[in-house]
């Protein structure tokens, strides 16, 4: 899968005794596991991401409060997702650049297929064009 698309999670219970979502990760997450990371506190005016990954392949989810997520592909395709809900993620292929704005209250889980590796980080918006 080569583009970012949206994963809904699905989401059991109801307001009077809450919810829960569930995954089975070969279905909902299109790769094995390797990392597991999460953000918080991050202040409003913060942009974070500013990077693309050479092999990694993420799914980012809104935990708790909304996050922006603006993806740029290799061919300059500009597509924006905003996560309000706990059952849905963003499926990030390598090669997609991302920049993130999170609400003061934001939690984002990101699900990684890679062990950090600060090689495979293009941290250059030009040199990710070229």
């Amino acid at each position: 899968m080569t583009e970012p698309y949206l994963i809904h999670f699905e989401q059991f219970g109801d307001s009077s005794v809450g919810y829960i979502s569930v995954s089975e990760f070969e279905e909902e997450v299109p790769f094995t596991i390797q990392r597991v990371f999460w953000t918080y506190k991050t202040p409003k005016k913060v942009i974070r991401g500013n990077h693309a990954n050479l092999i990694n392949k993420e799914v980012i989810i809104a935990i708790q409060g909304e996050i922006k997520i603006t993806t740029i592909n290799s061919a300059g395709t500009k597509t924006i997702f905003n996560l309000k809900s706990p059952n849905q993620g963003i499926y990030l292929p390598p090669n997609v650049w991302l920049t993130i704005e999170y609400s003061p209250d934001a939690i984002q889980l990101v699900l990684a297929s890679e062990k950090y590796n600060e090689k495979e980080y293009i941290r250059n918006y030009q040199e990710f064009t070229s």
